[in-house]
């Protein structure tokens, strides 16, 4: 979840670094560092707080070397501070380390290392690495130190390290959190996402679990960490770099929700025929066969990403007729699942680094089941992994908070149900020729959706000082529901439930009082006048009603609600499969500018960070 960047090349070094930094901060936040190397030198400078106050200490102190390292930090050891910032020296001050994950052994790996007289300055694990590394040190050069060193280590880690010792050598390694190397013109770089990077080069090199990068300027050698090499084939990411800025827009949130109807087009782009209603997932690897064979799906999911599962389970098992099972990846290989050869697991993850659903994924592996990934980063360990990818296609995704990458998803669903239930022989010809045209139109009925923005800009200043809000919603969208609650609490830091409108009376009722916003997806799904129901009900104990429709359910709303006091936004009216996906986009725009009318950091919430990609 930290942020890593390494160069080594003909450019001015500050610039890349701090410019790589600028695009990683959204990773981790809490404190910043560099470190460069010049004349057989090594200088740090660190500081806590955003990147903007290592700028300013880099402005009264500078620093220029040869080549170096740089890092934001998300901390888990250690509070954050100049001294626990990243990068961190051995006892010499020649060996410097960044980190990202953890090291499980520090704490006896740090007793041992202070009985042999090593002096350590910080409360991180981080710091035990350089130590292991200067004990390792063999005149035989950094990388073989390295290699040595992670005979010592437990725990899911990246790593990048330099070494006045050693002069132009970055040694970069990957145990769990993603690395990517990328190749220029006599020029290399080291992230640990691709947004950092972009700006200078587009061919990409992704490490794998138990490998190893030494850079150099003559090239770069991959290894593993028995130092055996082997030839890995770089690939060609085809995002701009000018999709990773905020294009005039307030924050990266804000563009990136307008980015959706963009993104859910290039989903679905060259994947469907109008004509037959068949889809077309090459990318999946699974042969028709394998898919017909499927007798049950297993989603698995974190987050925002979870939610996304939950939708595609009603989708699943509507379109393609099989039964559904939606798992956290943190939970599902924790206890003793049942899954076989007939099984689909289903990994959903916008980075295809998040620990927890790697985890699970391979367990679902390991007991036999078939796998595929859905997510938006080509080349990332998810897909490298799994028997078959479902590309997003949604570009990078730099608000913390995801919005488009959950949109994606959606559609992605859509497409693996309709190909599923093809395969199967279990959709019909006419569903699918249905889905496939609703689904051609649904980036200009989410153009249309973007135009209750004035509105919502409004409503926000109404939730701005509630402390709770209460989401509700049923059948497919009651996911929605989930996640309204999920991008208000992270990015405004309000208490939300979400709950399915069918439960209020099993424990959410309770929660409702005078003015209590009641946010709820009240659409032309088949259960509207269920939801209707729980609108009386909320209102009858006082609560104010936010209800999100879609265009043809406004009449009947408006003769139940009080003109005054109640709000309703509403959607164009979609195939009720498609509805959730419009519905996303209200909920995202009141998180949004509640957010910014409170004064938070939405781009990056505190204590969050984009990838999870540690447990």
């Amino acid at each position: 979840m930290c942020g890593i960047v390494g160069y080594l090349g003909s450019k001015p070094l500050l610039p890349v670094l701090i410019e790589g930094l600028r695009r990683l901060e959204y990773r981790g936040y809490d404190s910043a560092g560099v470190a460069v190397v010049r004349d057989g030198t090594v200088q740090v400078r660190r500081s806590p707080g955003k990147l903007s106050k290592l700028e300013d200490v880099l402005a009264v102190d500078p620093v220029d070397g040869d080549f170096g390292i740089g890092h934001t930090r998300w901390a888990t050891h250690g509070r954050p501070s100049e001294e626990n910032a990243h990068p961190h020296r051995d006892c010499t001050g020649r060996i410097v380390v960044v980190h990202n994950g953890i090291v499980e052994n520090y704490l006896e790996l740090k007793q041992e290392l202070i009985a042999e007289g090593h002096r350590f300055a910080t409360e991180t694990d981080t710091e035990i690495v350089a130590h292991l590394v200067e004990q390792a040190w063999r005149n035989d050069g950094l990388a073989a130190a390295v290699r040595r060193a992670l005979k010592r280590l437990r725990g899911l880690f990246a790593l990048v390290l330099i070494s006045a010792d050693d002069p132009d050598t970055i040694v970069a390694v990957r145990n769990g959190p993603p690395v990517v190397v990328g190749l220029g013109d006599n020029e290399y770089f080291v992230a640990s996402d691709i947004p950092a990077i972009l700006a200078h080069t587009r061919t990409i090199a992704f490490l794998d679990d138990q490998e190893m990068a030494v850079v150099t300027r003559g090239g770069v050698t991959f290894t593993n960490f028995e130092g055996e090499a082997h030839d890995k084939t770089p690939q060609h990411i085809s995002w701009d770099p000018v999709m990773a800025e905020k294009a005039g827009y307030r924050h990266f949130m804000l563009k990136e929700i307008h980015e959706q109807p963009w993104a859910v087009r290039e989903t679905i782009l060259g994947r469907t025929s109008l004509e037959t209603g068949r889809v077309f997932l090459e990318e999946m690897q699974l042969s028709q066969e394998v898919l017909a064979g499927i007798e049950r799906v297993v989603i698995l999911a974190c987050g925002t990403s979870w939610h996304s599962g939950l939708v595609g389970k009603f989708l699943i098992e509507e379109i393609a007729r099989v039964p559904v099972e939606v798992d956290y990846g943190s939970e599902f290989r924790y206890r003793q699942p049942i899954v076989n050869a007939r099984t689909l697991a289903v990994a959903i993850t916008q980075s295809g680094e998040t620990a927890d659903t790697l985890g699970a994924m391979r367990e679902a592996r390991r007991l036999g089941a078939r796998s595929v990934a859905i997510c938006n980063v080509v080349g990332s360990m998810a897909t490298r992994e799994a028997d078959g990818t479902v590309y997003t296609h949604a570009g990078p995704e730099i608000g913390v908070a995801s919005t488009k990458a959950f949109t994606s998803q959606l559609v992605a669903l859509h497409l693996l149900a309709l190909a599923l239930g093809q395969a199967r022989g279990t959709t019909p010809d006419d569903l699918s020729i249905a889905l496939v045209r609703e689904l051609d139109q649904l980036p200009l009925r989410l153009e249309e959706a973007l135009a209750v923005n004035p509105t919502i800009e409004d409503l926000s200043a109404s939730v701005q000082n509630r402390r709770d809000c209460l989401y509700l919603g049923r059948g497919i969208n009651y996911p929605i529901a989930l996640e309204g609650a999920l991008k208000l609490k992270e990015i405004s830091y309000i208490h939300a439930e979400g709950y399915p409108a069918g439960e209020m009376k099993h424990g959410p009722i309770a929660l409702i009082e005078e003015d209590l916003p009641v946010i709820v997806l009240a659409a032309d799904d088949g259960l509207f006048e269920k939801v209707i129901g729980n609108i009386q009900e909320a209102k009858a104990r006082g609560g104010r009603i936010i209800a999100v429709t879609t265009r043809s359910r406004v009449p009947a709303l408006e003769q139940i609600l009080t003109k005054d006091r109640d709000v309703i936004l509403a959607v164009p009216d979609v195939h009720p499969l498609m509805v959730p996906v419009l519905l996303t986009i209200p909920v995202q725009l009141l998180a949004y500018h509640v957010a910014v009318r409170r004064g938070c950091d939405v781009d990056q919430p505190r204590n969050l960070a984009k990838s999870v990609t540690v447990e």
